[in-house]
């Protein structure tokens, strides 16, 4: 039962309110009732006066008076105070101190006053007073399709919508923000809902299409209605917003940039910040028994045994948890590469003396936060402010609400959740959204804190590796949640993963700089990339995001090995794991992508630092270590690399340096590459003097010659030449479609150099597309033990392939025979090769990665390509009557802990329930599940019916609601009515001649899971 998140919502919705809003006598204006029953709302009348004094304006209608402040060329303030009478609660709170104001001047053209500066003009009507901006050139930006309204209650401003127009913004929204907000109404306020639809960490900004932004200058709940006209309301009686005029094909960037330049730009986190973060509660864990805090380093130990990145630990997280031997854990996680963090639950007033004795990360949570979003944003203020004033490290905090400002102090985290399939979909539109609303830090737990499986807890890690920041909560769930914890495939991929974030952190970090000028953060919508897609700004593009300009990523969000609608926009993309090579824009489906294989995909042109070798902590980098860059070339494209100390505040004194790399190549086809790597321009603590690099250019062809400033490499013959010489290159014609690895000796940083590939080509090759390509029909199983066939098909490019040979990279214990190789496949047509494959015999059921790759020759050159995908290992099929419980389960999720075998659900951990009970009856056989659950099973045909009896278990007392359904080869073939604690025993019978997969499922009907503990008691199959 889920206690502790009813727990965690009762002190959230105990101890945080809402601001009060703001009442008040109304202005001259005609009263229009809103509806039969609501408040009238007051429509500001005529202009009746207007003064100018310098860049403020003030315009009176009646007794209300508007007051217009420019800021920048770019950026003003329109106030309303109904009464007359202006008020700011936020005081300077949120906006930081401006600039001097611009020049501005102002004109009466009769109908209209204009205010303007050199970029924007500022359109005040006066019959009635209505407001509309324009650029300089008189490119409209927004309009009012009539005067601003208020009641007492309310104040809203309404604007007319463009036929195209798309909106953004409005801070963290969950499950939602990456795609248009059009048609669609948003609230901005706490709601303390962490799942699917709540807003935590929600600010009242939002951005348009057209090149604008505004910002409600409140602390008060908002709602947008994005419909025809937009209506944009804030629930106190006063108008107070801050408009950004963008300029430029990077408009939406610019207004972003123009609000964090008003608000506060994001932080730079240290780097051990952007480093994966484990939280627990070590001291009386009532969930795992009596700890000790100084127990955190066995864990951290696990991350080193492991030979993953950890770079923070939270030791006090959960309700009453305190802590002991604080020094001594600091240290010993320091020594281990890991920096203490603590869990703020009870406020910051002990935070001086916990950061002196090594506390490095303050995470805030609800309970303290107090009433409303000042106090909110005070403590992640005084937070990062304490950790600075008694170190010199730099400020670091989470928090789960938040509020406008909040980027310049911490990460915005979205709570607490259950981990599923569910959660990872709605995961994903929310924090390339949040990056809309200048939030560069946002992030939720690796597959939740609550439920989540082995298989969600690696697909969810996957994709998060592409944000810049993480955690993993641990102590809630059936099992503790760190990466190593599952076993074997899923603790090596996991670390696959954790490894690729931490060779990124240079890619990662230089956004991060970025961010502090920008106010763009790493995780992004299509969108701001390709604001003129329609594509990007539907829900076409919903469950993709990009990671900086560079990386596409499509995560997995179903059980499933294939992905479907990855949508690639206009340019080349390059599959990461394959060095396929596509043209956008187009709609990718039945991609693989067994559980290894994170759909992901690289821009053409990027050029990508990284860190090589296999480190698990930035600890490990010292001055001499060597950098890489993985270069994708197309035309002309650069990228500058930020690097500091990683740690201190220095970087604010200009303690920092900057390295920019220069590609040239052909747009496409034939021709020499070069890439200028410029001197490392500034200096810090720890500056390498000179380092070795390291070059990855993805091209297709071998180059004839690569020379490094004028003079010839030594090309290597084969991999392990390679890798003995100090300086040298080779052409992999195996990896990836083709790849140039280039190794040099120690370059001076205070100078640049550069080398030139001749006689290449383009990413894609010489002649594009002349490769074959690899695909493996889906659904092929495989019994543990039995020979079988596996199917794999060869499309030939736009030439012929030649002298076309197949094999298969399968696990260890596998056995594959040869097969024979085929001389010609015509350009443009796919030929089936189908290869004898015997699984172990110790095999264990469920899906298997095996690697089909494909030598050949096309276009006068040998070529390889390779494809990754999955198939299903099978256990035996029953063969007699067989009980639900006593089968290999193929997979099985579950709402609370694991579903349990012959007992009820329980509580979170393994077989911790009791006989399982329906209506007083008691069943020695079954399944013990708790919505949403499913548990697979395999049949393999042999079957003709399943029979149970359903319902709520006697332990629940009454409570719960959910239904059950039986599903066969993706068929659903039974569903329960609407079954409650209260229910009589539902009987099931259902036929299933002919089934081979076998889901039986419990769902969630209305909305809350408390008590959904369902049983499938006396499952039995009929087989033969």
């Amino acid at each position: 039962m889920q206690s502790s998140m009813r727990m965690r919502a009762a002190v959230a919705g105990a101890l945080l309110g809402l601001l009060a809003v703001f009442a008040g006598p109304g202005g001259s204006a005609a009263a229009v009732p809103t509806d039969s029953t609501g408040p009238t709302d007051t429509t500001v009348g005529d202009l009746t006066g207007f003064t100018a004094d310098g860049p403020v304006y003030r315009l009176t209608a009646g007794h209300a008076e508007a007051r217009v402040s420019f800021v920048s060329d770019e950026t003003f303030r329109i106030e309303l105070a109904p009464d007359g009478k202006f008020t700011d609660p936020t005081g300077q709170d949120i906006v930081l101190p401006q600039g001097p104001p611009p020049a501005t001047r102002w004109s009466d053209l009769g109908d209209r006053y204009e205010l303007s500066t050199a970029r924007v003009t500022l359109r005040a009507y006066k019959a009635p007073l209505r407001f509309a901006a324009v650029r300089a050139d008189g490119t409209p930006l927004w309009s009012e399709t009539q005067g601003l309204s208020w009641n007492q209650d309310r104040t809203t401003q309404t604007l007319a919508r463009g036929a195209e127009e798309q909106f953004y913004g409005a801070g963290m929204q969950n499950g939602r923000g990456n795609t248009s907000h059009r048609g669609k109404t948003v609230e901005v306020g706490v709601d303390y809902n962490w799942n699917d639809g709540g807003h935590p960490n929600s600010v009242p900004f939002y951005l348009s299409s057209a090149g604008y932004g505004v910002y409600r200058n409140t602390y008060a709940p908002n709602t947008y209605v994005f419909d025809e006209p937009v209506t944009t309301t804030a629930r106190e009686q006063r108008f107070d917003a801050y408009y950004f005029a963008g300029s430029g094909p990077g408009a939406l960037k610019d207004v972003i940039g123009q609000y964090t330049r008003l608000t506060g730009k994001p932080f730079l986190p240290p780097v051990y910040g952007l480093e994966i973060g484990d939280a627990d509660c070590y001291l009386h864990n009532a969930n795992r028994g009596e700890r000790h805090t100084l127990d955190a380093l066995k864990v951290a130990d696990g991350y080193v045994q492991n030979d993953m990145p950890n770079g923070w630990m939270l030791v006090n997280d959960g309700y009453g948890c305190g802590y002991e031997n604080l020094a001594e854990t600091a240290q010993g996680l320091q020594q281990r590469g890991t920096r203490l963090g603590l869990w703020t639950e009870d406020g910051i007033d002990k935070l001086g003396e916990q950061v002196k004795a090594g506390q490095r990360v303050a995470k805030l949570d609800v309970a303290w936060v107090g009433d409303g979003y000042k106090f909110a944003l005070d403590g992640c203020k005084g937070a990062y402010a304490g950790i600075e004033a008694n170190s010199d490290a730099r400020g670091y905090t989470w928090a789960p609400e938040s509020w406008a400002g909040a980027q310049r102090c911490g990460v915005q985290w979205s709570g607490d959740q259950s981990g599923s399939w569910e959660y990872i979909r709605w995961q994903i539109p929310t924090y390339a959204g949040a990056s809309m609303s200048g939030l560069a830090y946002t992030t939720g737990d690796v597959d939740g804190i609550f439920g989540g499986s082995a298989k969600t807890y690696t697909r969810d890690l996957q994709w998060k590796m592409f944000l810049p920041v993480t955690m993993t909560m641990d102590g809630w769930a059936a099992q503790d949640k760190q990466p190593f914890r599952y076993g074997e495939p899923y603790t090596s991929v996991n670390r696959a993963y954790l490894k690729l974030h931490e060779a990124l952190l240079p890619y990662i970090y230089s956004h991060a700089h970025q961010a502090t000028r920008t106010g763009v953060g790493l995780a992004r919508p299509l969108a701001l990339e390709y604001p003129d897609d329609p594509v990007a700004a539907s829900d076409a593009a919903k469950y993709e995001f990009l990671s900086g300009r560079d990386f596409l990523v499509a995560p997995v969000y179903k059980d499933a090995v294939e992905r479907d609608g990855i949508y690639l926009p206009k340019g080349t993309w390059i599959d990461y794991w394959n060095g396929r090579v596509y043209e956008g824009p187009r709609t990718l489906d039945d991609y693989s992508a067994p559980l290894d294989t994170l759909p992901l995909f690289v821009r053409a042109g990027a050029t990508v630092p990284m860190w090589p070798g296999d480190i698990r902590s930035y600890t490990q980098r010292t001055p001499g270590s060597p950098l890489a860059w993985d270069v994708y070339p197309q035309g002309d494209s650069s990228f500058t690399l930020y690097e500091d100390d990683g740690v201190t505040r220095a970087h604010r004194d200009g303690r920092y340096a900057t390295q920019r790399a220069d590609v040239r190549a052909p747009r496409r086809g034939a021709g020499d590459v070069s890439v200028r790597v410029g001197p490392s321009e500034g200096s810090y603590t720890g500056k390498a003097a000179s380092r070795p690099y390291a070059f990855t250019v993805h091209t297709g062809d071998a180059p004839g010659a690569v020379t490094l400033g004028g003079r010839a490499l030594e090309g290597l013959a084969s991999k392990a030449a390679f890798e003995a010489a100090d300086q040298g290159w080779w052409y992999d014609k195996d990896d990836r479609g083709g790849v140039v690895r280039i190794k040099t000796t120690a370059q001076r940083t205070d100078r640049g150099f550069t080398l030139v590939l001749k006689g290449t080509s383009a990413v894609g090759g010489a002649v594009p597309g002349a490769a074959a390509v690899l695909a493996a029909p889906p659904a092929q199983e495989l019994g543990a033990g039995v020979p079988g066939t596996v199917a794999v098909d060869v499309t030939a490019g736009a030439k012929d392939a030649t002298g076309v040979a197949v094999g298969l990279t399968v696990p260890a214990g596998w056995q594959v025979a040869p097969t024979a190789p085929i001389a010609r496949v015509p350009a443009g047509t796919t030929r089936r090769v189908e290869l004898s494959v015997t699984p172990a015999k110790d095999a264990v059921p469920g899906e298997a990665t095996l690697t089909a790759t494909v030598r050949h020759r096309a276009a006068g050159v040998d070529r390889t390509a390779q494809q990754r995908f999955a198939v299903g290992v099978m256990p035996p099929p029953p063969t007699a009557p067989a009980w639900a419980s006593d089968l290999v389960w193929l997979t099985s999720t579950n709402g609370w802990g694991p579903p349990e075998r012959d007992r009820s659900n329980g509580e979170s951990g393994a077989a911790d329930g009791h006989p399982l009970t329906l209506a007083g009856t008691t069943y020695a056989k079954g399944i013990g599940a708790h919505a949403d659950s499913d548990v697979e099973l395999y049949l393999g045909g042999r079957c003709t019916a399943l029979t149970a009896e359903v319902g709520i278990d006697d332990e629940i007392n009454g409570y719960g609601e959910v239904a059950f359904s039986v599903e066969a080869d993706g068929k659903v073939l039974w569903t329960s009515p609407k079954v409650t604690g209260a229910s009589a025993t539902v009987p099931v019978a259902v036929d299933l001649t002919g089934a081979r997969h076998v889901h039986l499922k419990v769902t969630d009907t209305n909305g809350s899971k408390s008590g959904d503990h369902g049983d499938w008691a006396g499952a039995r199959f009929d087989c033969a």
